[in-house]
């Protein structure tokens, strides 16, 4: 057993998978918790890991990317999805629980484990290594300035403005066609042309869907930069003509015609497997995206990655500010998870945690910290934030795109491409289970 204590900073998801993995692995702990001392605007209670928005934490079907990643931490021996498993409600193929006997039974079970010691204070400053920083999307305010000057003024954002992702594989390149402004440098978007009925069409599609209401960013005066695609449209119908969807210097390869309008697509990863359509940050709920965004030609049959979203949200710029494995540079056993670091959404959050915690006790041991391989929706989901452009660097949830390619072309369409993903997957992360992962009777094996 480890004689130095090692501190976990934010008892939510992220942070109650990290103290429990340290504790069975070993170690002692000191899990810092700031509710009920200082409440946040969204937690509820004073419970450990309360989930505060949808209880449902995705399909468990190992054709989507949430349940192929659930299936990688059960394989991992992951706490919080055993404690689901226990207060899941009905919701067909998704992982649901009641949020309250889910919170009230890990709150239990980290308060009876001898390793750990829970204090309920707030943390103001970066702990001493080793630690373990989980403090999510609404870390105070104090502790946000603490990191910030550790990190430097680019190295922590607080306000979350996320285009959606498409499927390089899914997008018509028969009309949208790659190229840059101007032909300056490499031809480094996909642009989706439309003539003036498309985008009008398109301006009045946009106008009349539905949006999900929101507070917090409205009134900030810096988040213009930022605006919704929506709100602008509303400004003058031909404001995204001389916005985002500004034609200038980029003529049809074809006819050498300037559009009426011009979408862009950029790569979000270095395999150029995943688009993001540039300045559409947007408040519209999912389904009115899939409608509206699909309008815009070479979209029609877009497999989106990732919806767009705006709402209050820190995150750390990953590839700028943090180690390959979510420590300081200077302090690799100062390491950060959770959504903190850029990953969105509850699994991916408790995926990080864990992960967290497995390198915080190899490095205490002596040993190098690891990642999985990128054929796994944990190591594909590490490998983007590690190698995300930081100057447009945006928080990701686990999808199909983050995955390396297959070797060799799988026919009869997404469901039997996305089984031979999670068939690679699941085979790949038992054996870096075994060679990395003690305790290998907490852990379940994987179920091609």
């Amino acid at each position: 057993m480890a004689d130095q204590r090692i501190t976990v900073v934010g008892g939510g998801l992220a942070g109650s998978e990290a103290a429990w993995q340290l504790a069975r692995l070993g170690h002692q702990v000191d899990l810092y918790e700031m509710r009920p001392v200082r409440p946040t605007p969204a937690h509820q209670t004073d419970r450990l890991a309360e989930i505060v928005c949808t209880n449902s934490l995705k399909s468990e079907n190992l054709d989507t990317p949430h349940g192929l990643l659930k299936a990688e931490m059960r394989t991992l021996g992951c706490f919080l999805l055993e404690v689901a498993d226990e207060f899941r409600v009905p919701a067909g193929s998704a992982l649901a629980v009641d949020r309250h006997l889910f919170a009230e039974a890990v709150t239990t079970r980290l308060e009876a484990e001898p390793g750990i010691r829970i204090v309920r204070e707030e943390v103001t400053d970066l702990p001493p290594a080793p630690a373990i920083i989980a403090t999510g999307p609404l870390t105070s305010d104090v502790l946000s300035e603490a990191i910030r000057e550790r990190l430097g003024t680019d190295g922590l954002s607080f306000f979350d403005a996320i285009a959606p992702i498409f499927s390089r594989e899914s997008i018509d390149e028969s009309i949208a066609w790659l190229g840059s402004r101007y032909d300056k440098g490499e031809a480094a978007y996909l642009n989706c042309p439309l003539d003036q009925t498309q985008y009008e069409a398109f301006i009045d599609a946009l106008l009349d869907a539905d949006i999900h209401e929101g507070h917090d960013w409205e009134n900030v005066p810096y988040f213009e930069g930022c605006l919704p695609i929506e709100v602008m449209a509303r400004r003058g119908r031909d404001t995204l003509r001389f916005g985002p969807m500004r034609p200038v210097g980029l003529n049809d390869p074809e006819t050498g015609l300037r559009h009426h309008a011009v979408v862009q697509l950029r790569a979000e990863d270095l395999r150029g497997r995943m688009w993001n359509l540039v300045g559409f940050q947007t408040r519209l709920r999912r389904g009115e995206q899939e409608r509206v965004f699909r309008m815009i030609p070479g979209l029609g049959e877009a497999e989106f990655l990732r919806h767009g979203s705006i709402h209050r949200n820190a995150y750390l710029c990953f590839p700028r500010a943090l180690s390959p494995h979510g420590g300081l540079p200077t302090e690799p056993k100062l390491l950060f998870s959770g959504q903190l670091t850029g990953v969105e959404g509850y699994t991916e959050s408790i995926a990080s945690g864990l992960l967290a915690a497995l390198n915080v006790d190899r490095m205490e041991g002596g040993s190098d910290p690891v990642l999985p391989p990128s054929t796994t929706m944990l190591g594909g989901l590490y490998r983007f934030l590690r190698e995300a452009n930081p100057d447009h660097f945006q928080p990701m949830n686990a999808n199909f795109g983050l995955l390396d390619p297959l070797e060799e072309k799988v026919r009869g369409g997404k469901r039997k491409r996305r089984a031979a993903y999670s068939a690679r997957a699941l085979a790949d992360i038992q054996r870096w289970a075994d060679a990395y992962c003690p305790n290998p009777g907490d852990r379940k094996p994987a179920n091609p």
